[in-house]
């Protein structure tokens, strides 16, 4: 199966594994996925899901955020880990938003990548999930399984977004890099990939290598 084959086989048994896979994170306001998105660093979605109901409530606005107390806002997310660079990061992006934007979250790269504490993988995840822009959310998932099918070869993130971007349709690109992350979690994970039970074997050069090496070990 060529590469021109494989992408439409891929995205469409991931549709069909996956029909309704969508960011993990829970939230209700565009800023409320930029800062569940800044505490998931170095944490997982789980914690984050346990911690943001608590604190959307104490801090029910962008302007509340702005305003925060550092230290209680240190508290409050203190089970994420980093706490005290992520609390920074809030707080900041929160009144810069207030300030340079008018109270809205950008929808743009460069905009987004503007704020405190906000990468790429972020500013593609809210350009994709709140505006419905093409985005390639180039996470650990995104990356290792790309990598897996052959459709990108690094493992740096942003050479894994451009490589996904030139192929991957553009209307296909956020619900994709969704269902990577399912598939992952279910099937693909990192240590030990469960390759005789994953329907995309046909495609993937993972699988194709291990099969023809079967004393290899199951890492990448």
């Amino acid at each position: 199966m060529n590469k021109k084959e494989k992408i439409p086989f891929i995205l469409d048994e991931l549709d069909r594994l996956y029909p309704e896979a969508e960011c993990a994170l829970h939230y209700s306001k565009p800023y409320e996925l930029l800062i569940a998105t800044r505490l998931s660093a170095q944490c997982t979605d789980a914690r984050v899901n346990m911690v943001t109901p608590a604190l959307f409530e104490k801090y029910p606005s962008l302007e509340a955020f702005a305003a925060a107390d550092f230290e209680e806002l240190c508290a409050t997310i203190h089970s994420c880990g980093f706490f005290r660079a992520k609390a920074k990061s809030i707080i900041e992006m929160s009144r810069d938003i207030l300030e340079r934007f008018n109270g809205r979250v950008p929808d743009n790269i460069e905009d987004l990548t503007s704020l405190s504490g906000i990468g790429r993988k972020t500013a593609n995840l809210i350009c994709g999930d709140i505006y419905g822009k093409p985005a390639i959310i180039a996470d650990t998932h995104c990356i290792r399984l790309s990598n897996r099918l052959g459709l990108a070869s690094s493992d740096h993130p942003e050479m894994v977004e451009r490589q996904l971007k030139a192929s991957i349709p553009p209307e296909r690109q956020t619900k994709f890099c969704h269902n990577l992350v399912h598939h992952g979690r279910a099937v693909c994970n990192a240590r030990k990939p469960d390759c005789a039970n994953c329907t995309l074997a046909p495609a993937c050069v993972y699988y194709k290598k291990q099969k023809s090496s079967p004393a290899k070990k199951a890492h990448p």
